[in-house]
């Protein structure tokens, strides 16, 4: 046995692996994203704040039925109405808004140029990204769910397949939000541009999928390009876990049509993971 063997081989036992660095700059990236305070309202709080603000603009409508009627007897509260598109609205914005924009941004600062001549593995950079958007996202929701239950007495779920389907679509719905924000990141032409560019398609897709206007109230031109899109479906799914049965009426097949969500996002978290080969770059091609 060569006699430098046993030196590099005690270097690489105690070089860290690739889960543990990147649970390592998960921590790091949390702790970041919570000092930043723009990125912690239009991000983590906005949903929390739009639902307060549509709950208590709206209060005076009473209790609205499937029709959008009011109905005092077998109605909703409009924060009750609310929630399954503020949740839906949340992913969104922990996936694909935090992600483009913050990637765009270290790509214009040179932080993953960087990073590209450390030793810090992809994958664990890009685990660092996953566990921020997982945690950051568990911890939104939490807040959301709190603050409609306890501020405005929305009943939530008590039945277990409600909060199985709930984990799946909220599974789901966030790694496709997150692959798509890492391959949308590579649109913006510079860090500085990044703000303008996505915000505008996030805020078009949540008008038109169902969060801040009833679904069945816009125009079935609209309600069918609202479909290609994955938020459309997050928000159909989300609506089938808080909302009465009844409420299924509403949507444009007659029913929450679970599966159709499921396929629809997997193919949009599979269409991102491949924009995201060609969309990333540890350095850009003009650096």
């Amino acid at each position: 046995m060569s006699t430098t063997a046993l030196p590099l081989r005690a270097v690489a036992a105690r070089r860290p692996s690739a889960l543990r660095l990147g649970l390592s700059r998960a921590a790091y990236e949390i702790r970041s994203y919570f000092r930043l305070g723009d990125t912690l309202f239009f991000t983590f709080l906005f949903p929390v704040v739009m639902l307060a603000i549509f709950s208590v603009a709206f209060s005076g409508a009473g209790l609205v039925g499937v029709n959008g009627q009011p109905d005092p007897v077998n109605g909703i509260s409009m924060a009750h109405s609310y929630l399954p598109g503020m949740a839906a609205a949340g992913l969104l914005l922990s996936g694909v808004q935090n992600l483009a924009i913050d990637i765009a941004m270290e790509k214009g600062d040179g932080t993953l140029k960087r990073l590209a001549g450390t030793p810090l593995p992809v994958l664990s950079y890009f685990l660092g990204k996953f566990g921020q958007v997982l945690v950051t996202s568990l911890l939104q929701l939490a807040l959301l769910l709190a603050v409609a239950r306890i501020l405005f007495g929305v009943p939530l779920p008590t039945a277990p397949e409600k909060w199985v389907t709930f984990a799946w679509v909220y599974l789901l719905g966030l790694g496709t939000s997150a692959v798509l924000g890492i391959a949308l990141s590579g649109v913006p032409r510079s860090g500085k541009s990044a703000s303008a560019v996505i915000i505008p398609i996030v805020l078009v897709l949540q008008f038109v999928s169902g969060v801040y206007v009833t679904f069945a109230a816009l125009p079935d031109w609209l309600q069918n390009l609202a479909s290609v899109f994955p938020l459309k479906w997050m928000a159909q799914g989300m609506r089938s876990v808080f909302l009465p049965d009844a409420f299924a009426a509403q949507e444009q097949t007659g029913t929450w049509d679970l599966g159709t969500t499921a396929l629809v996002l997997g193919v949009w978290l599979v269409a991102g993971l491949i924009a995201c080969r060609f969309a990333f770059r540890w350095i850009r091609k003009d650096s």
